[in-house]
């Protein structure tokens, strides 16, 4: 059942299909499209090992929930459809745990009068995700949520995040036009405050909380990686700096409160970690051949640090691999590269999501557990969405 990789004595499980599908796309007409497929999985790690995975049934335009237990096998009867939204596609989830609360957070495709359709749709669990209350709007606007805006003609879906601190949940979105909001809740997600305004033109957020200092980063036109600091629980924050150049980037923060960032270029992802307030030179992480983009991050409970990354084999087509490095030493040093090739592949297709690659597909918990998500996409013929765990 286990598989050995030689990657800094990486032990790889046998993947898991979580969903399959059909693997069919119509013309776009908005909530009517003809869509069937699964895509857009999440994944979290809770203390003990069980894998909190959500993704997205194209043909049902709703998102589903499923928990495994360490060895893989499923904790739920059968997967609770949490969006409940059957006449609205719900796009790109992320999901956090701490314990028996589950909190999820999605762009559903609202229509609500602007240019764009789009609202940040919240739903939590305290019951480990056996049960979820009624979706709560915490966008509630026209402006249309959740995309990560490149230019007037091109965005990704799924410009929004979602953190877990305590008894504090915090949510990030950008809009179309390009404003990034934030909301707190002090109460596991029961209540949220007032939407705080971090800037005007951002996509892809990214958070990472130590205990009140909220760091929030995101791109500008997929050009300059910015960040924001907040001493007051995202209350107010700082005056954003530049970090780097490059999109998509992904924060982590660990143990003794130096934070991590990775984040892409065109071709390449980049690490970088933060010494007091001055970042380190960026080091290069992946080796492909093309192109390396849309980093995940995560660091455990040790400060090893995680890098994930969509590998393509052409610049202009979908991807096809994943890649995948580690720390031992909090980030100092990372091992060589690796593919991934249990769950994306030429032969399984091209890597979802169909609507935009601003998705978070790794988790690591305090043990230093691994879970990797990934869907596929085989046009006319399956699609399908994947769990893969390891260890090192």
């Amino acid at each position: 059942m286990f598989r050995v990789v030689a990657l800094l004595a990486v032990v790889w499980q046998s993947p898991v299909e979580v969903a399959s599908g059909p693997a069919h796309r119509g013309a776009w007409a908005m909530n009517e499209s003809d869509y069937r497929w699964v895509d857009d999985p999440t994944v979290a790690l809770d203390a003990n090992g069980e894998a909190a995975v959500a993704w997205v049934d194209q043909a049902t335009k709703d998102v589903f929930f499923q928990r495994y237990n360490e060895k893989n096998q499923p904790l739920l009867a059968k997967p609770v459809n949490v969006s409940q939204s059957p006449k609205t596609f719900t796009w790109l989830p992320r999901v956090a745990v701490a314990g028996q609360e589950v909190s999820l957070l999605w762009q559903e495709i609202v229509f609500s009068g602007g240019t764009h359709g789009g609202e940040i749709y919240f739903a939590r669990s305290s019951d480990g995700g056996r049960t979820f209350g009624a979706p709560v709007n915490l966008s509630n606007s026209r402006a249309g949520d959740g995309k990560g805006r490149l230019s007037e003609q091109l965005w990704d879906n799924g410009s929004l995040d979602l953190v877990h601190s305590g008894s504090a949940v915090y949510a990030a979105w950008t809009e179309y036009e390009g404003t990034l909001w934030l909301r707190r809740s002090s109460d596991h997600g029961k209540t949220f405050g007032a939407a705080v305004a971090v800037s005007s033109s951002a996509r892809a957020p990214s958070l990472a909380v130590f205990g009140d200092l909220v760091n929030l980063a995101w791109s500008v036109e997929g050009e300059s990686i910015q960040l924001a600091t907040s001493r007051d629980g995202g209350r107010t924050f700082d005056a954003p700096r530049t970090l780097a150049h490059g999109d998509a980037p992904k924060l982590a923060v660990d143990s003794k409160g130096t934070l991590h960032l990775a984040y892409a270029t065109r071709t390449a992802v980049f690490y970088q970690r933060a010494s007091g307030k001055t970042f380190e030179p960026a080091r290069r992480l992946d080796q492909a051949k093309v192109a390396a983009r849309f980093p995940a991050l995560r660091v455990d409970g040790s400060d090893r640090v995680y890098v994930l990354w969509e590998e393509y084999l052409a610049l202009d087509e979908h991807p096809r691999g994943l890649g995948f490095a580690a720390s031992l030493d909090a980030g100092a040093h990372f091992g060589p590269p690796s593919l991934l090739p249990h769950i994306a592949s030429a032969k399984l297709g091209y890597n979802g999501s169909q609507q935009g690659l601003l998705a978070n597909k790794l988790a690591v918990n305090s043990a230093g557990a691994i879970a990797i998500v990934n869907s596929t996409f085989r046009p006319g013929d399956s699609s399908n969405v994947w769990l893969l765990r390891g260890r090192l």
